[in-house]
């Protein structure tokens, strides 16, 4: 059986970010690596400025059988025209996970200290604005509401739990398997309804997809449940919360919030987001960036290897899952 073609088909500066090139040594020897072209390739390998997998492309690759993304989500990359196809097709979201995961964990660490805010009445104010013993905060014993238990909300809740801070851990999912909620059980976190989570919470940090369901879950009822100072973490998508709702609720200097995405996204310039003492808003960095991205080439390098070995793939992305991923 002769080797399979693989084309790398992300734009040229991510691909020689993601597959240097003790990594595409790795990835020759599955298989003979055509550059500029995938229409005579058996794998594509897709990831930032791939072009979407249209059915007039895909006329163009007939052979193609798997696509294997070095990257997050695979939403606006496959169409149906890959299903139909029979095309197998796998995302390296795992690999991309833990650095949200991370971040998601250090945001909630500053957001519990009311970090932002500190540091703009500290950048304003001098030594008059130098808190006081009393008034500074601390984040052991926190209640900490995560909102979906999908790949990245796990990971954040057993970093959660693995702090041991004393901190109270709540979880909205109403789609979380009985099994995986008794795990969760064990580790104590505490499943509850949105309302309850929103109501008793000093952070919240959102990790569902986004879906008709979920677009504005935090509308402006629920983001006025939540205590006052409490604060929004975002690195999941900006359509979950209603951004005039808490640009409103910020404004106010009620609530606060550290938001890696936004709707829209970008933000235009001036957006009063953007001004805000108690918001921190930054352009989509929780994900693998710069080094950390060689995580993705390394889980894509070993997801071919499996691929030509006829193993089954370890990112594998099914069509009637495609609606609850990220």
């Amino acid at each position: 059986m002769s080797k399979p073609r693989i084309a790398i088909t992300m734009g040229r500066q991510e691909a020689d970010a993601i597959l240097p090139a003790d990594l595409r040594a790795r990835l020759a020897e599955c298989g003979e690596v055509v550059a500029g072209s995938a229409e005579q390739a058996d794998v594509l390998i897709t990831g930032w400025g791939s072009p979407p997998l249209t059915e007039a492309f895909l006329a163009r690759t007939p052979r193609v059988r798997a696509v294997l993304h070095a990257a997050g989500s695979v939403k606006w990359l496959v169409t149906e025209a890959v299903w139909e196809r029979g095309i197998a097709v796998s995302s390296g979201a795992e690999a991309n996970a833990g650095p949200v995961a991370d971040y998601t964990l250090a945001t909630i660490t500053f957001a519990a200290k009311k970090a932002v805010a500190a540091a703009s009445a500290y950048a304003s104010g001098g030594a008059a604005a130098w808190p006081g013993f009393g008034e500074r905060e601390g984040g052991d014993g926190r209640t900490i509401g995560v909102v979906g238990a999908s790949r990245i909300g796990r990971l954040v809740l057993e970093r959660l739990v693995a702090a041991d801070t004393g901190c109270r851990v709540l979880l909205y999912d109403p789609y979380v398997p009985a099994a995986e909620a008794a795990r969760l059980g064990v580790l104590g976190v505490k499943a509850v309804g949105l309302e309850e989570l929103c109501g008793s919470s000093s952070v919240i940090t959102l990790h569902a997809p986004a879906v008709p369901e979920t677009r504005h879950m935090l509308d402006a009822r629920r983001l006025a449940l939540i205590p006052d100072g409490g604060t929004v973490v975002n690195t999941a998508r900006g359509s979950l919360i209603d951004t005039e709702a808490l640009v409103r609720e910020c404004v106010s200097g009620r609530l606060n919030a550290f938001l890696d995405v936004t709707e829209p996204e970008p933000l235009p310039a001036g957006h009063p987001l953007f001004s805000l003492p108690n918001v921190l808003v930054t352009p989509h960095i929780a994900g693998a960036q710069g080094t950390e991205v060689r995580r993705l080439g390394v889980w894509v390098v070993e997801e071919t290897e499996r691929w030509a070995r006829g193993e089954p793939l370890s990112g594998r992305v099914r069509r009637e899952d495609l609606s609850r991923l990220a």
